[in-house]
C-alpha cells in the first residue's frame, strides 16, 4: 500500500433528507359536489447510513468526498398519493472503523463486520394528509401534518485496524523485515528510525492452510502517550489486535527494561491494553551464540518468549508455533465475538488538525413551488 493512500482520519459533514409534507387537498370531481379530503401522505426523509465493507482497508476514498447528503421526501399530492421516499445514502467503510461527533468527540458508532449496517443520521418522516383528520364532527380538515425535520452534523471516522496480532516495538527493531517474511506484504524497510508510517497488514499462514493476520505498527518510543515521536496517532490500532507481539533486539543494552518501557507506554495510552496476551521475540538473534542466549533467557520477563532471526529463518517457525497456540487459547475470546464488549472513550476533537468547517443553508422552496402547492391545496368554501 502506498504511503500517501493511507488515511486512518476523515472528517465529513452529514445530511439527512427531510419528510415531505402531506396535503390538504379535497377531491374535485364532476357531480361529487362533496368528495372530502383526499390529500396524501410526505414521503419519509433518507438516512445516512455507514456499512462495514471487507474490501476496504483505508478512508482514502472519503477523503475527497467530505458532504454527503441523503435525498429529501416529496410533499404528499391529491388522489391519496403519497410522497415518493428520500433515498438513503450509504457510506462504505472499512470494519474497525468508529464514528465519533467533530465538535463534541462524543462517540456514535463502531462498525466491525462485513456488511454491518448502522444509521448514523435518521431521515424525516413524512407529514400525515388530511385524509387521516376526518372524522364525524370535522368531515373537512383544512390541514395537514409538516414533515419532520433532518438532522445534519460533522463526524470524524478513525478507523482502527482489525488484526490476529500486532507487533509492538521500538524503532528499527526489525517489525517490517518480519512481516516481510512470515507474509507476502512489502513494508518499506530501511536502516532509519521510522521507516514505517502507517500500518502494513499481511496475512500469515500457517500449517495445514491455517493463517492469521499480522499488523506492522510504526515504532513507538518512550513517551509515545504524551505524544512524542509519532505519539498516539498509532496506538489505537493496537486496541483491536487479539494479541501483542512484542519485538524487542538481541542487540538492545537491556531487553527487559525496553519490554516494560513499551508496556509502561501502552499503560498510559490504555490500560486494557495490558489484559492482552504478549509474546515477546528477540530479534536479530544471527548475532548470538547458544551460551549469549542462555545468559539472555535468565532475565527475560515471565511471558512466552523466542528467539528469531528474520534474515536466515532462525526460530520462525518456533514464533509461529507460539502465536498460534496463544491466539486459540481458552482464555482468549476472538475478536470477532468479543468486539461487543469493547468500552469506547470519547475522542478528544482539540489535537487533531482538520479544516475549517464550511456552512451549509438548509435548501430554500422557490416562489414558484410555494404557488403551485397553494394552488394544488385549494380549501372549499364550505364543506358539510
Amino acid at each position: 500500500m502506498a504511503e500517501t493512500n493511507f488515511v486512518d482520519y476523515v472528517k465529513i459533514f452529514c445530511r439527512s433528507g427531510k419528510g415531505g409534507r402531506g396535503s390538504a387537498h379535497f377531491r374535485r370531481e364532476k357531480y361529487i359536489p362533496k368528495g372530502g379530503p383526499d390529500g396524501g401522505d410526505g414521503g419519509d426523509g433518507g438516512s445516512i447510513i455507514l456499512r462495514g465493507n471487507r474490501n476496504y482497508w483505508t478512508l482514502l476514498h472519503l477523503r475527497y468526498q467530505r458532504h454527503l447528503f441523503a435525498e429529501h421526501g416529496e410533499n404528499g399530492s391529491k388522489a391519496q398519493r403519497s410522497g415518493k421516499k428520500g433515498e438513503s445514502r450509504v457510506i462504505d467503510v472499512p470494519c474497525g472503523t468508529v464514528a465519533y461527533d467533530a465538535h463534541t468527540g462524543e462517540y456514535l458508532c463502531d462498525i466491525t463486520d462485513h456488511d454491518q449496517e448502522v444509521i448514523l443520521l435518521k431521515g424525516g418522516r413524512g407529514g400525515q394528509g388530511n385524509q387521516h383528520f376526518k372524522t364525524a364532527t370535522n368531515q373537512a380538515p383544512r390541514y395537514a401534518q409538516p414533515g419532520e425535520p433532518n438532522e445534519e452534523r460533522w463526524v470524524i471516522l478513525e478507523l482502527k485496524l482489525l488484526a490476529d496480532v500486532g507487533l509492538v516495538g521500538f524503532p528499527n527493531a526489525g517489525k517490517s523485515t518480519l512481516l516481510s517474511v512470515v507474509s507476502a506484504a512489502k513494508p518499506k524497510i530501511a536502516n532509519y528510525p521510522f521507516t514505517t508510517l502507517e500500518p502494513n497488514l499481511g496475512i500469515v499462514s500457517y500449517r495445514d492452510a491455517k493463517s492469521f493476520v499480522m499488523a506492522d505498527i510504526p515504532g513507538i518510543i518512550e513517551g509515545a502517550s504524551e505524544g512524542k515521536g509519532l505519539g498516539f496517532r498509532f496506538l489505537r490500532h493496537i486496541e483491536r489486535n487479539s494479541l501483542l507481539l512484542f519485538l524487542v533486539p538481541a542487540d538492545a543494552d537491556d531487553i527487559r527494561k525496553e519490554y516494560e518501557i513499551l508496556l509502561n507506554e501502552l499503560k498510559q495510552y490504555n490500560p486494557e491494553l495490558l489484559d492482552k496476551r504478549h509474546v515477546l521475540a528477540i530479534s536479530k538473534s544471527d548475532m548470538l551464540d547458544e551460551e549469549l542466549m542462555q545468559e539472555i533467557r535468565c532475565d527475560l520477563p515471565e511471558v512466552p518468549s523466542v528467539f528469531i532471526s528474520s534474515i536466515t529463518g532462525f526460530g520462525i517457525p518456533a514464533l509461529k508455533d507460539i502465536l498460534w497456540r496463544e491466539l486459540n487459547a481458552d482464555a482468549l475470546v476472538p475478536v470477532a465475538v468479543s468486539h461487543g464488549s469493547l468500552v469506547h472513550r470519547d475522542l478528544d476533537v482539540t489535537v487533531l488538525g482538520f479544516e475549517e468547517e464550511e456552512t451549509f443553508p438548509e435548501d430554500l422552496i422557490s416562489t414558484d413551488e410555494e404557488e403551485a402547492y397553494d394552488d394544488e391545496d385549494d380549501f372549499p368554501e364550505e364543506e358539510a
